[in-house]
């Protein structure tokens, strides 16, 4: 079987998601990465099994994307072509879909066997089990499920690609990135901090970096949270906000409802920290502790730097 990969980077490096989607292709056969752009050496791509990179143009907007994706599948006769489930690999997925003729796989998070992929449905509640039935597939990896493959030590060749794009829908006007520091981006955070309501106010978020900052782990909010613009969106987890799966996941005076749960249930451990018993996220929980905020975060915190 032979796969394209397409690869989204950031200061000249592959992401963690694109490492993760370029993995589970090379471990289903020969891939080829797709990049727009310039990048640094082979991008991190060599390590994780990709033996050749497709180096396009940059500044390509989503229809420019799936075209150069597209070509490069039909150049390689690939069957797969793979990509990380965020924004971005969502809008390319679907257009590359269209143009190959292929079958769609959206958001899997495992492949227990060669030609059948495993996703959640009905907001984490279930798992369905898909199996592609087109001569071509492509498909999108949920950031953090299908995890890194152990690296390799190998170098990929890199050579230009650059088929007939066609002329950008999209003028850009102004680039405007949210500033995360020093944090990794919360689709690809392994350990995420999260706060809501019970903060009672933006001017108490210093106790939920304090804790973040101890751990290492990238902050996160409640929907109400950034609505009334106490944090900013690009923090806010949930249905309707960015869905995440990281190693652990601490939400703090979040009571729990079901749109926040269906964007965080299938983090691997959950620390509930609400000074309401009956809140409902204490039933989604592995840890809770029932107890204020403002007492209980702040030990939390002195006791992960004592450690």
């Amino acid at each position: 079987m032979k796969c394209i990969a397409f690869i989204q980077t950031k200061g000249g490096q592959a992401t963690k998601a694109s490492l993760e989607a370029a993995g589970l292709g090379a471990s289903m056969g020969e891939t080829v990465a797709v990049v727009s752009g310039d990048i640094e050496g082979d991008a991190g791509l060599g390590a994780v099994g990709v033996g050749r990179i497709l180096q396009g143009p940059g500044h390509l907007d989503d229809s420019q994307l799936a075209r150069l994706v597209s070509a490069a599948a039909d150049q390689e006769e690939a069957q797969v072509v793979v990509c990380a489930q965020d924004h971005l690999g969502k809008a390319v997925a679907g257009r590359v879909a269209v143009r190959l003729n292929a079958g769609l796989v959206a958001g899997i998070t495992s492949v227990p066997s060669g030609d059948v992929y495993t996703r959640n449905v009905f907001s984490g509640k279930a798992m369905a089990h898909v199996k592609g039935t087109t001569d071509k597939l492509v498909v999108t990896t949920t950031p953090n499920a299908i995890g890194m493959p152990e690296p390799t030590g190998a170098s990929a060749s890199v050579s230009a690609f650059a088929p007939e794009l066609g002329q950008s829908k999209v003028e850009v006007l102004e680039e405007a990135k949210p500033d995360t520091g020093n944090r990794a981006p919360l689709p690809e955070a392994e350990l995420v901090v999260s706060a809501g309501r019970g903060l009672k106010g933006p001017e108490n978020w210093g106790i939920v970096e304090d804790l973040a900052d101890s751990l290492g782990a990238t902050t996160a909010c409640s929907r109400p949270v950034s609505d009334i613009g106490w944090r900013p969106h690009h923090e806010h987890v949930g249905q309707t906000g960015i869905t995440i799966r990281p190693n652990l996941y601490i939400a703090i005076g979040i009571s729990g409802a079901i749109q926040h749960l269906a964007g965080v249930n299938s983090s691997k451990v959950i620390v509930v920290i609400n000074k309401d018993p009956e809140a409902p996220f204490f039933k989604a929980a592995d840890y809770g502790i029932v107890g204020d905020a403002f007492e209980v975060v702040p030990k939390l915190t002195e006791a992960f730097k004592a450690l």
